[in-house]
This record gives structure tokens, C-alpha cells and sequence, in this order.
């Protein structure tokens, strides 16, 4: 089933935009209270939206807090979790969103209720560091299906300025993170703090051993199989804007991959992207080893990252993430070319693949093999992985949640 694409998204942003105007009326006639936060994640209960609810929740005199669900599903798994939710969609959804004056995002407006942010304190968490060009940086975001589409390219870009302007704050890994962030969002600096971001702390906290014991029960818990010792490789490729997946393997491939997870006692787990396309039952039809979890399985992939011994992907923000367990990462991008010029990176890729990226899996898999009898060489992708965290990440103690809560509540008191 096809994924979002920033057409069909641009799309129902421009025949929406009455119901923006009518919320932003709403606004004026709502007022907001200073102790109620709405909290919403566009990947569902997760994210560095769960850490910050969880944080605020356990201090002295805590906010009144709402998790923003976006169906039922997502509903039942917060409150789940001990979470005061509701629809976003719905009455209550909207109302709390006008009254509240915190709002936290991870994706975008449209986490809590849309037509209800006019006004409100926006916390844009967002969901990784960007390596692909985002946003305002990205030709990519004003593409869209409706007639005289070239036209409406200025709207839409006018539009997607003044929406970001709405933003009040948005957190940063690093340095490095918060220039690309600004440039992507249209943001003042001042909008923008080096506090770290909230959904690494689940691997900064506790020793390695404890992490990595915890990630695995959790990994093994949804995948519904029994704890094992063999090697967990996740296979984590990126979203293509609408576009099939072009690393899925071939009919050989899935034969080879099997036959190197027999010899290594090891296990491949696959991570669609949530909005990607594409079809792996293939992989778990040709392999036991093989194995699928999908965001209807595990929303957030982040809290299981120290339980996996070796990471695969392509253009991902999720091997930012996992460079903080210190793991060897292999990089498969058969269409970097054309992904290049249709997206285009912040920094060349072969910078952020350490030129070490290949482009089939009977390569990989010579790759993987490299890893176990070339010491050496191992040595050098996890030096490349350390590189990459020292380089993206500023802290790394577990306490980027705190720092944020903290920068909310000085700029609230700010605003007085």
C-alpha cells in the first residue's frame, strides 16, 4: 500500500486551508492556559514526544498533560502506558489543543490537532538529524499533483513559511544539527537550543550491558520469539517520497542471505521505512532467519538500537542514531545517484558512509563476512561509527529530555 508523498500531502495542505483559517478564528476565541500541554508523535506513541511527556509527568508539579492519538490504535497503546490520550481528530481533540499553551511535535502540525496550534508555544521536536536536504532546503517538499502545479510552488513555499514561522522552539543534537534545522525550518537562531535530543536517551542511559539487555527483551518481545544469543542485523532503509524500495532483495539474494544467516548464526531483521513501499514477505517466506518488524509492530525502532550487532541502511537518520551504541554500520544505496539529485544531502555521502557504500547484497554480505575475519577492517567501521556520533551528537548522558523541559519552562517564564 503506497505511503505518503509530499504530492498527495501538498495536496490535501492547499484544499485544507479554509479550516486553517477557521481554527486560527478559534484561537482568538480560546483562551489558553499556562499549565496544559498537548503532546503528539507522527509515528505514534514514541519518540522524543514519549521521553518528554515521561519527564514531565514526574516533576513536583507537573503539567496537565494530553497525548494527541491518531486513531484508536495509537489511542489503546497510550493509554497502554498509563497516558491521559484522546483522538486528536475529535472534539476533545481540538479543544484541548486551543487551550493548551505547549505543544509537542515530531513531525510536524498535524501531530496534535492542526487547526488548533494558532498561538500556542510549538515545540518541534522533530525526528533525526537531517542528512537528506528537508523542507525549505529540499525541492522535493513543494512537488505536488494538483493543476498548474508550477504555479503553485510559491504559494505552497509562502505557506510553508509561515507554518514553520509558528514554531516557537526546536531542540538540536549538535551544532551541526541546529544550521541545518534553521535552514530547513526558516528559523532564527534563537529558536533553536543545543540540548540534545530526547529520543537518544534511551541510549545513553545505564551501562552498555544494561541497554543492551533491555533492547533485547523488548526486540524479542515483539517479535515474538525466544531470547537467543545469534547476531541481530537490522536492515533499516529510508523513505523514497512515494517510490519502491530498490534495496529489497532479489529471489537469489533472499537464497544467499539465508545461507549466510545459517553459517553466522545470525538473525536479519527488516525495518521498512513506515511510509515506504515495497514488498519483503519474500525475505521471511525464504528464511526462518528472517524476520519482519514493521512500525505496526514497534513504532519507534530507537529503544531496540542497542540490542542489534550490526546496522544496514542507506540515506537513514537512523544510522545517526545507532552510532551513539558505537555498532559497525554497512551502507547499501543502489540509487545514489538519482536519490542525490532528486533530495540531495547536507554533506556528501560518501562523508557519511565513510566510502565504504555498496550497491548489492551479494557485496554487503562480502561485507558482513569482512566484519567477522578482517579485525582491522572491523576496526575502521567502528571507528567510522564513533566518528559520526562525536561529530552529530553534543551530550550524550541521558539527559536531553531534562535539558529540553528545562529550556520550555525558561522560555515560557520569557514570554511573561
Amino acid at each position: 500500500m503506497p505511503g505518503f508523498n509530499f504530492a498527495s500531502g501538498n495536496a490535501k495542505k492547499l484544499l485544507s486551508l479554509p479550516l486553517y483559517a477557521l481554527g486560527a478564528l478559534a484561537s482568538l476565541a480560546v483562551p489558553r492556559s499556562d499549565d496544559r500541554w498537548v503532546v503528539g508523535c507522527g509515528s505514534g506513541v514514541g519518540e522524543g514526544a514519549l521521553e518528554l511527556f515521561l519527564l514531565a509527568r514526574a516533576k513536583p508539579t507537573p503539567p496537565r498533560l494530553a497525548w494527541l492519538a491518531r486513531d484508536d490504535r495509537e489511542l489503546a497503546d497510550a493509554r497502554a502506558l498509563g497516558l491521559d490520550a484522546t483522538l486528536k481528530s475529535s472534539a476533545r481533540g481540538l479543544w484541548l489543543t486551543l487551550r493548551a499553551r505547549v505543544l509537542v511535535v515530531t513531525h510536524g502540525f498535524g501531530d496534535v490537532n492542526r487547526y488548533g496550534t494558532r498561538g500556542g508555544f510549538v515545540v518541534q521536536l522533530w525526528h533525526g538529524i537531517p542528512l537528506k536536504l528537508i523542507q525549505l532546503d529540499s525541492p522535493a517538499t513543494m512537488r505536488t499533483r494538483l493543476p498548474g502545479a508550477r504555479r503553485l510552488r510559491g504559494p505552497l513555499r509562502r505557506a510553508y513559511r509561515a507554518g514553520f514561522d509558528g514554531i516557537s522552539f526546536m531542540p538540536a543534537a549538535s551544532p551541526l544539527a541546529a544550521d541545518r534545522l534553521r535552514t530547513a525550518f526558516g528559523l532564527p537562531a534563537s529558536r533553536i537550543a543545543v540540548t540534545g535530543d530526547p529520543r537518544d536517551d534511551v541510549l545513553s542511559r545505564g551501562t552498555p550491558a544494561e541497554r543492551s539487555a533491555r533492547a533485547r527483551e523488548l526486540l524479542f518481545a515483539r517479535l515474538r520469539l525466544p531470547p537467543t544469543d545469534s547476531t541481530i542485523i537490522l536492515f533499516a532503509p529510508t523513505w523514497r517520497d512515494g517510490e519502491a524500495d530498490p534495496g529489497i532483495p532479489s529471489a537469489d539474494d533472499w537464497l544467499r542471505i539465508d545461507e549466510y544467516l545459517l553459517a553466522s548464526d545470525s538473525v536479519l531483521v527488516l525495518r521498512p521505512h513506515p511510509h515506504g513501499v515495497g514488498d519483503y514477505r519474500g525475505g521471511v517466506a525464504a528464511s526462518d532467519r528472517v524476520v519482519l518488524l514493521d512500525s505496526t509492530g514497534l513504532a519507534d525502532v530507537t529503544p531496540v538500537l542497542p540490542a542489534v550487532d550490526v546496522l544496514i541502511t542507506d540515506y537513514s537518520s537512523i544510522a545517526l542514531d545507532y552510532s551513539l551504541t558505537g555498532g559497525p554500520i554497512l551502507f547499501l544505496a543502489p540509487d545514489e545517484e538519482s536519490y542525490s539529485e532528486s533530495r540531495g544531502f547536507y554533506e556528501p555521502y560518501r562523508e557519511f558512509s565513510g566510502g565504504r557504500e555498496v550497491r548489492t547484497w551479494s557485496a554487503l554480505l562480502g561485507q558482513l563476512r569482512r566484519l567477522e575475519d578482517d579485525p582491522a577492517w572491523a576496526g575502521e567501521v567502528r571507528a567510522h561509527s564513533a566518528d559520526l556520533a562525536t561529530r552529530h551528537f553534543t551530550f550524550q548522558d541521558g539527559r536531553n529530555a531534562e535539558r529540553v523541559y528545562s529550556e520550555i519552562v525558561l522560555r515560557q517564564k520569557a514570554r511573561k
